[in-house]
């Protein structure tokens, strides 16, 4: 279903991962070709000389010293400046900024050899490095460690086995993320909240480079599990509940398979030795008696039904004082198709509801509706309050989005995927093989 988004994943970490290599390139070719850290370093230890030597001359101790601390970290904190091309797609050494280090640092020199002039004509005489007071005597320690271990070029090539994926680097792949997930039927204001939440996880933290792919992946299932609830069973609600029956509501649009989808939960509970009687609400649609008829005598089930034009109410509170009486253990009342806008029809479901007080309301919806199927549940969810979703037509589906979308929108859980027209193509909903299913 996701197969392209794992991709995707899979060519970011490529693109990551060749990234840093060629900054380990680059690092390793300005430390044999163009030594800068270790001019800086030497300049900085020159500085350090004669904030040393000035010491005795016009400050505190403790000012040297945290000058001396302070330069230390100079030391420790050089990186090499780098930009991102666009069109290259990679980072490249930022020139500009090496050169403005380089004039930075020969002005800082100038400015103390002028001081060092200075002290000079006072009649200061510069001390042996040795003699060099430090509360942490880190220069000796530098001098004697081997230059191509200890320059900070090389520092910077050893941290980064691991790295740090920016807003920019997000950016990059954002847009192309957000047309797979639209693909895949998401609804856009859930492509929104997934990629929100993603940002949020992988943006500013360090990844090894040998795992950025599982990583993404691994957020991405986390975001997924999150927004969809885990699924009750129908049956464990039907015996928890102490009298009968227990009183099932199917609603939807049109042609979604609402009666069908009846038929198969019917059959269901049937194996599961819960006897079932059906109620033939949908008195509008023409055949809509004959078709639930039809499924009864397949299935031996008794049909509560009256005539056309009668109210759907009546047929449905109808259907509950026959499981009264006759021990029914569950009633499932179908209803007409009616869109998510047609106030009037929503107000009759409403009715129904009210007058046959459900113990569960199910919405009926496709899983290939995609975007569409936000309005449509919202609406439903607004008129009576669904508790749960189930979704037809999932064996035509290879993409998954609308899923997300309901879970998303109606906080419920998604209970069945219905995958055919013959009485066992209905499968209960499970979030992790859903997720494995995705392809990610």
């Amino acid at each position: 279903m996701f197969g392209k988004l794992r991709e995707k994943f899979k060519n970011w970490t490529k693109k990551l991962s060749k990234d840093t290599e060629e900054k380990e390139e680059i690092i390793e070719e300005i430390i044999e070709e163009k030594p800068q850290g270790e001019t800086q370093k030497q300049e900085i230890v020159e500085k350090i000389k004669v904030a040393s030597q000035d010491k005795q001359e016009t400050r505190s101790e403790k000012q040297i010293d945290r000058q001396l601390e302070k330069a230390k970290e100079e030391i420790e904190n050089v990186t090499l400046p780098t930009k991102f091309d666009v069109v290259k797609q990679k980072y490249i050494p930022d020139l500009e900024k090496l050169e403005e280090i380089e004039k930075s640092l020969e002005k800082a020199k100038e400015k103390l050899e002028e001081k060092k002039a200075e002290l000079e004509g006072k009649g200061y005489k510069e001390k042996p490095e040795e003699e060099v007071h430090c509360k942490k005597p880190f220069i000796k320690e530098l001098d004697k460690t081997p230059k191509e271990k200890q320059g900070f070029f090389k520092k910077i090539a050893d941290k980064v086995t691991k790295v740090k994926i920016t807003d920019k680097e997000f950016e990059v792949y954002e847009e192309d993320l957000k047309m797979l997930l639209l693909e895949n039927n998401v609804a856009y204001e859930v492509v929104d909240k997934i990629i929100s939440r993603l940002k949020e996880e992988i943006v500013g933290k360090e990844l090894l480079k040998k795992e950025i792919g599982s990583e993404v992946t691994d957020f991405f299932k986390e975001i997924i599990e999150e927004i969809l609830v885990t699924p009750f069973s129908i049956t464990d609600k039907i015996k928890e509940k102490g009298e009968k029956p227990y009183i099932i509501l199917f609603c939807g649009i049109n042609g979604t398979g609402k009666t069908t989808t009846i038929a198969k939960i019917a059959n269901s509970l049937q194996k599961q030795n819960i006897s079932c009687v059906l109620a033939a609400a949908d008195t509008f649609r023409v055949a809509s008696i004959e078709q639930i008829n039809a499924h009864a005598e397949k299935l031996a089930i008794k049909v509560i039904a009256h005539d056309y034009g009668s109210d759907p109410a009546a047929v449905a509170f109808d259907a509950v004082k026959y499981a009264q009486k006759n021990k029914i253990d569950c009633v499932l009342i179908d209803t007409a198709g009616r869109m998510h806008s047609e106030k009037n029809l929503l107000k009759e479901l409403e009715k129904i509801s009210r007058v046959a007080k459900p113990d569960l309301k199910l919405f009926i919806g496709e899983a290939i509706t995609g975007n569409d199927s936000i309005e449509q549940v919202r609406s439903f969810d607004w008129a009576i309050g669904i508790d749960g979703v189930i979704l037809t037509k999932a064996d035509t589906d290879e993409k998954g989005g609308t899923s997300l979308s309901v879970g998303y929108v109606t906080k419920k859980p998604i209970l069945y995927l219905g995958t055919g027209q013959e009485y066992d193509k209905i499968i209960p909903f499970n979030k992790k093989k859903f997720i494995e299913e995705l392809g990610l």
